[in-house]
Parts: C-alpha cells; structure tokens; sequence
C-alpha cells in the first residue's frame, strides 16, 4: 500500500550549504521531519552546484518519513548568473541592472523548460523575460 502524503513543501536553498537555521528547521520541524537527515541527503545531493540556488520540493507522509526532488536555479538566479551580477536592480523600470539579450533568454529558457509550465520555447523566453524586467534587467527583442 502506498504511503499517505501529509504535506508538500517548496524550500529554496543553497546548494551543498543547508543548515536547520530558518527556514529549512521550521519549516520541516512543524511537520516532524527529522531535520538533520534532510540537511544531511540534501547537502550531499546538491554539493556539486554550491554557489547556487537549488529549490527541493519536500513530500512529507503521515509516518513523518520523507522524499524529495531538486528543481532548477530559479530564473532570477540564472538571470543574474549568465549577466554576471550579484542584485537585480531595486528600481526597476528606472535603473537598468544589465541586458540580457534574446539568445541569453533562449538559453536560460531551453535549460529551464522543462520546470516550467509550458513546452513552447518561446512561451518560455517570454517567462523569462517578465521576470529579467521585475529584476530591472532590459531585454531586446
């Protein structure tokens, strides 16, 4: 028989570097995971990418066992990995952070693609250009 899922959680962590500070501790704690295993498997898992943000979607069962799959960098991050830069800009639409031409978009999309919610590339290219214009990163089209 199959295990009762209690809960999903949705954690963005640095790869290779989680710790039971918040909000990996909490947010685990409050549904009886025992924290130091996840830490331990995800840090092991992720100890490759360190530098970067790898989300985990955690599936919690009713025994408080747990599995869980790591996601992509969120688009920001690859954003800001590909243009080489720490901060998008805090005024977007006033203050340029960089400029992220269309064949960077398409590279961020294709490596992204399949964590989105569409098969169209340049569905995908579009996505990525909203968020690179939240962060006040100019695009071309």
């Amino acid at each position: 028989m199959a295990k009762k899922v209690k809960t999903l959680i949705k954690l963005n962590l640095s790869a290779g570097e989680a710790t039971p500070a918040p909000p990996v501790g909490p947010a685990l704690g409050q549904h009886g995971v025992p924290i130091m295993d996840f830490i331990k498997q995800y840090n092991d898992k992720t100890s490759d990418l360190r530098g970067q943000i790898i989300p985990a979607l955690i599936t919690v069962y009713e025994d408080n066992s747990f599995t869980f799959v790591t996601k992509l960098p969120p688009v920001a991050e690859m954003i800001k990995k590909k243009l080489n830069i720490k901060l998008g800009s805090g005024l977007a639409g006033k203050e340029s952070a960089g400029k992220l031409t269309r064949s960077q978009a398409q590279e961020i999309a294709k490596e992204k693609l399949k964590d989105l919610n569409t098969d169209d590339i340049n569905a995908a290219v579009k996505i990525v250009y909203g968020t690179a214009r939240s962060m006040g990163v100019e695009t071309e089209d």
